[in-house]
């Protein structure tokens, strides 16, 4: 992919926590333009940032942003949502709604932005998944991330005859609303959204974006016993 400086850039829960990190970095590093959404209306005074509202889990509202964004380069899935409660006694709606947005609401709008990207020579596409991808005992959330992770990399292999950088980022815990209830280390955002971008830059098929993950992504070879977050945690 290169630099992001002059490119366009779309972000996906670009609101706040780590995906408004991601876009300061984006601005930081030069982009013309960076579309930011969230599920509600929102403003930013910043004249090269765009504001929509987007709900991943409708077809119909990411085919509507694709129609408008037809100038972007680099696609940021980042919109995810974190419903407590464990598999087998916690509510199936909240466990169903977990995988729609943050599995299919990814595929969704890779697939309404194909198009957009190889038209602008391939550009690159970010799916940002999480540690919890590769540990259990996080309930739907870890599973829905296991499955985007999969997405991802099958996405990787249906998008390089178009020359499109897919990157599929892993990331521990983040000092954002979503995880303001776990007493644990936690990167910040700004140092997270760095290490995305650098990989980007680089031309990285994946981010390990802190020392947690990578630590647990050394042990995926071991016994499988070990890849719970339970023991990971020494708990």
């Amino acid at each position: 992919m290169g630099a992001v400086a002059g490119t366009t850039v779309l972000v996906t829960g670009g609101r706040r926590g780590l995906g408004a990190a991601i876009v300061d970095e984006a601005l930081r590093r030069g982009a013309a333009k960076v579309y930011s959404t969230a599920r509600t209306p929102f403003t930013d005074e910043r004249p090269a940032v765009h504001t929509h509202v987007l709900e991943v889990r409708s077809e119909q509202s990411v085919a509507e942003l694709a129609a408008i964004a037809t100038d972007v380069d680099i696609v940021v899935n980042n919109a995810g949502v974190l419903l407590p409660g464990p598999l087998l006694t916690g509510d199936l709606d909240a466990v169903s709604e977990t995988f729609d947005v943050n599995a299919l609401g990814p595929l969704r709008v890779a697939r309404a932005f194909a198009l957009t990207l190889a038209a602008h020579g391939g550009g690159a596409l970010v799916n940002v998944h999480s540690v919890l991808s590769w540990l259990g005992g996080s309930g739907a959330y870890g599973a829905s991330k296991a499955a985007a992770w999969s997405i991802t990399n099958s996405l990787r292999v249906e998008l390089a005859a178009q020359g499109t950088q897919v990157v599929g980022v892993h990331a521990g815990f983040i000092d954002t609303d979503m995880t303001s209830a776990l007493d644990l280390p936690k990167s910040t955002p700004a140092a997270v959204a760095g290490r995305i971008l650098d990989g980007l830059e680089s031309g990285a098929t994946e981010v390990l974006a802190d020392a947690v993950t990578e630590s647990v992504k050394h042990i995926l070879s071991g016994p499988v016993e070990k890849l719970t977050l339970q023991h990971w945690l020494g708990r």
